[in-house]
């Protein structure tokens, strides 16, 4: 797993890359927002790796947690699997498999990019659209691990629709609906920074300023709406955001 914060080093000879980060303890929990015989959605803390890295160093995540519990604050769920991640910064819901069958479903609905999903995110300055759509491919890169880039000729599509719920004063900021169409590594971070109004507080895409203007990652996945793996009735889950 690619960190948010560190910079990795790199083997000249082979271009193997090693990613030598290892995440800060996470006093945040892991929220049970709903349950039931198939499924969870829990609330992610911002600084909480989704899966353990591979760094044995890095093993506290979100999947982790799930399956040997939060001492005396969450069971153990040891068939739990996570169809969908969230970097590191970014907090939020997140849907999860109790069971084969509901991870299977929940699988095949995110790789069918038949999920939507909404975020709410902090950016720097302000946005000039009320909305707007930013069309921009995706590539990676092995020079810039653990960034990516947008470039039109080897990158992969993506598509993020945005709406500004509010502009704030002193500084100067946007308070953004971010609906992304795909699911590129990082496409909402690289998205912002690449219309100028980066996401408050990421340390990868971020003007001179932008980055220290926040204690953390100013993204948060609020919304997930998607089909119950049980009874295939549309099921929407939702995730307040913690810096409204």
């Amino acid at each position: 797993m690619h960190s948010n914060n560190g910079q990795p080093s790199e083997a000249t000879e082979n271009h193997t890359i090693v990613d030598d980060f290892v995440a800060p303890h996470c006093d945040g929990l892991v929220e049970i927002l709903y349950q039931d015989d198939d499924i969870l959605l829990i609330n992610k803390p911002s600084g909480l790796f989704s899966l353990s890295g591979k760094n044995p160093l890095n093993w506290d995540s979100v999947h982790y947690r799930l399956v040997h519990g939060q001492e005396g604050v969450t069971p153990a769920f040891p068939e739990a699997k996570l169809p969908h991640r969230l970097d590191l910064g970014t907090s939020g819901i997140m849907a999860v498999g109790l069971h084969a069958d509901a991870s299977k479903h929940l699988n095949k609905q995110f790789q069918a990019r038949a999920v939507q999903k909404c975020y709410i995110a902090m950016l720097e300055g302000w946005i000039a659209e009320d909305q707007g759509k930013i069309s921009a491919a995706i590539a990676k890169d092995k020079n810039l691990f653990p960034k990516v880039k947008i470039c039109q000729t080897t990158g992969r599509v993506a598509t993020s629709e945005y709406l500004v719920l509010e502009r704030l004063d002193a500084p100067r900021r946007s308070l953004v609906r971010f609906t992304p169409h795909t699911g590129r590594t990082h496409q909402l971070r690289i998205h912002s920074h690449s219309i100028g109004h980066p996401i408050l507080g990421c340390d990868l895409y971020k003007s001179e300023a932008s980055e220290q203007m926040a204690e953390r990652l100013l993204l948060h996945a609020s919304d997930l709406y998607f089909e119950h793996p049980a009874n295939g009735e549309q099921f929407h889950g939702q995730s307040p955001c913690p810096f409204l």
